[in-house]
């Protein structure tokens, strides 16, 4: 499981962070959220979500799910097809149905443009709030009332309030009747969403400081309740059964994500010595992998492998657990059959790269590299990965690869003066006219662009 801070995306929050301004509380939006990545977790999330993309329409290909790392029980669409669970969702939920029924719940905001339109409602609420608030403090500055200047402020807030959830309710429901039709196209059941929503229900009564972020940004009413439960009572396919494999897929997502985000104490009180299952087991070892306890991790995650041999998140965890604690030739042996019994996933690709590179053996580099080269044609703009790119070149005693792999990773994160100094350097010991060295100059080119609008932006300031 990989954790990192999203700073690159402060544009796609916008709306959200506008919203603090009018009643949301989540300011986590206005920094970039802390987001994770875990392939088996990703792919349970797209095991369910796909069936309800495909009835939607939509290429499932076409929408990035990103999990956020966060207690608190949320889930939103931004502009972009982008779609975020709150890990708090996903741990409290007591059912792969109450994840499918909130993935449908928000494809419906996709489906209906609600990301886009949602701004424009912003927008135009921010403006009443503008507008009131310069009346409400003129009129405080001509009469010398400072109260009357505070409550213009807040009254502007208020308006805009109201306006931003009135809208938000009729793409609520409208949301709510796109997951109902699709959970019915898919033969599946309401009733997790039913559920979910009866789990929230209450919180409207309570302080904003004390509600979950999913009850401030999607408004609960009695006739949208009553209209999801209707539904449940006459759809023909409540009664269908939760599938057994997703259920299955789903105790060990909770599983993982409790284990490697709750203390350890917590993971095993809820997952006890006592409790032989999959998951119990899987808990325990990321439990006591976590707090370096490897004579007690190692050999559960064995008895797993050795149980089911076949399964490459088991070998991916082992292969974490000795990289992170200094076991390199295991762990890229681990690391290996994962990679064997689920080629060409990127994360696995990386992960192993990431051991060879730290073992410093010129041996593995050829082997890096080509992992790399994969991982980066699914993801071009994986940042740790063109890094690692340009410490197996320099490994492999390739400066002029190790110095164009450097120049992708700064023209990524920004950084277009090392751009050039990188690419130059490469450009003197690859051979002209390759591929390669036409990529360098594309990159060159871009850089100087982006240099030169930074600077004219400077100046009209």
């Amino acid at each position: 499981m990989v954790r990192y801070r999203n700073l690159s995306s402060i544009g796609i929050f916008f709306a959200l962070l506008v919203v603090v301004n009018v009643g949301v509380t989540n300011l986590a939006f206005a920094q970039g959220l802390s987001l994770i990545r875990d392939t088996e977790i990703e792919n349970t999330i797209r095991a369910y979500a796909t069936p309800v993309f495909e009835a939607g329409k939509l290429s499932p290909e076409s929408i990035r799910i990103r999990l956020v790392n966060d207690e608190s029980l949320n889930a939103f669409v931004t502009a972009g097809n982008q779609m975020f669970l709150h890990t708090g969702l996903l741990i409290a939920a007591k059912n792969s149905g109450e994840v499918i029924g909130v993935i449908a719940h928000e494809t419906g905001h996709i489906v209906g443009g609600h990301a886009v339109t949602f701004g424009a409602s912003l927008e135009a609420a921010m403006k009443t709030t503008l507008l009131t608030t310069l009346l409400g403090v003129a009129a405080g500055v001509a009469t010398g009332n400072s109260d009357i200047a505070m409550a213009g402020v807040l009254g502007g807030q208020s308006i805009a309030q109201r306006q931003i959830l009135s809208f938000n309710r009729g793409q609520e429901s409208a949301a709510d009747q796109f997951a109902l039709k699709a959970l019915d196209a898919t033969e599946q059941s309401a009733q997790g969403l039913y559920d979910f929503f009866g789990r929230l229900s209450g919180q409207e009564l309570l302080l904003t400081s004390n509600q979950d972020p999913y009850v401030r940004t999607h408004p609960l009413t009695r006739n949208r309740m009553a209209s999801v439960g209707f539904h449940v009572a006459n759809s023909a396919y409540s009664e269908s059964s939760l599938d057994a494999d997703l259920e299955r897929q789903h105790s060990r997502m909770v599983a993982k994500l409790y284990s490697f985000l709750k203390p350890q104490y917590l993971t095993l009180q809820k997952y006890p010595s006592t409790d032989l299952s999959i998951e119990g087991r899987y808990a325990r070892s990321v439990a006591y992998y976590r707090r370096g306890q490897l004579d007690k991790s190692v050999p559960l995650i064995d008895n797993l492998i050795a149980e089911y041999p076949a399964d490459p998140y088991f070998w991916e965890l082992k292969g974490q657990m000795l990289f992170e604690n200094g076991r390199l030739e295991n762990a890229i042996e681990a690391y290996r059959q994962a990679n064997e019994l689920m080629p060409f996933e990127p994360l696995f690709l990386v992960a192993m790269a990431h051991a060879m590179v730290e073992s410093g053996d010129p041996v593995y580099m050829k082997e890096t590299q080509e992992a790399l080269r994969i991982a980066l044609q699914e993801d071009s703009t994986n940042i740790f990965a063109w890094d690692l790119s340009a410490k197996s070149y320099a490994i492999a005693d390739e400066p002029g690869m190790s110095a164009y792999a450097a120049a992708e990773r700064a023209f990524i994160i920004g950084q277009f003066g090392e751009v050039a100094r990188h690419a130059n350097k490469a450009e003197e010991l690859l051979e002209r006219g390759t591929p390669m060295w036409v990529r360098l100059q594309d990159l060159k080119l871009s850089a100087k662009s982006y240099m030169k609008e930074i600077i004219e932006r400077q100046r009209k300031r």
